[in-house]
């Protein structure tokens, strides 16, 4: 991703990978799961905090990534690779499904709502790998001010269709299908190994250890 520009399709590009990275889908079906058989209030309550604690940390990334990149001393390759064997892990644990080691997390049963808002929930499936990978790296390279103010836009008009659909998912939630959710699920799951195995490839090719070829 060439930051050194601010274009249109620079900003579309992020965009995408915002949707990936800080978008509903790959919290939605967790978030169902954790707060089934909650009352409305405690729904709600979940909701809130799940998306203010995704939105802050998001908006740390923006403004101190490339600070805490510094301070750690690691590059945005090894991010990048670091970000693709994580959200790999968590695609392997969406395509097997409940009942596997990976997925027990899902249970809610016995722990406190406003713990399973923050962790699983606003991270690392809402705010998950990619999109911590694209914040961190727009902070790391942006050359201006502009270009951060407009991932800040992109990000808060992402944040705000978090903000319907699971205002829509507290709504509807006992009349979704479970089938079909997990179906979506599963699909969706491959799709991140995917993604998950070219962020990596990215990192490896950033850091100089592989040549990717243009495609």
């Amino acid at each position: 991703m060439d930051t050194s520009s601010v274009d249109v399709y620079l900003l579309i590009d992020i965009f995408l990978l915002l949707l990936i990275g800080v978008g509903p889908k790959i919290a939605l079906v967790p978030f169902l799961e954790v707060t089934a058989g909650m009352d409305a209030a405690t729904k709600a309550r979940v909701t809130r905090s799940m998306l203010t604690t995704a939105g802050v940390v998001a908006l740390i990334l923006i403004v101190l990534g490339e600070l805490l990149r510094k301070l750690l001393h690691f590059s945005t390759g090894a991010l990048s690779i670091a970000g693709g064997i994580i959200l790999l892990i968590i695609a392997v644990g969406m395509i097997r499904g409940p009942g596997d080691a990976q997925t027990e997390h899902h249970d809610a049963s016995g722990r406190d709502p406003m713990r399973l808002a923050v962790f699983p929930l606003a991270v690392p499936y809402l705010l998950n790998p990619v999109g911590i990978v694209v914040l961190v790296t727009v902070s790391a390279d942006a050359t201006s001010v502009r270009l951060l103010a407009g991932v800040i836009a992109l990000l808060a008009l992402v944040l705000a269709l978090d903000i319907l659909v699971f205002r829509w998912a507290n709504r509807v939630s006992d009349h979704l299908d479970a089938g079909r959710m997990l179906v979506t699920e599963k699909v969706f799951g491959v799709l991140l190994a995917a993604l998950a195995v070219q962020l990596a490839l990215n990192g490896l090719a950033d850091v100089g250890v592989i040549q990717l070829t243009a495609h």
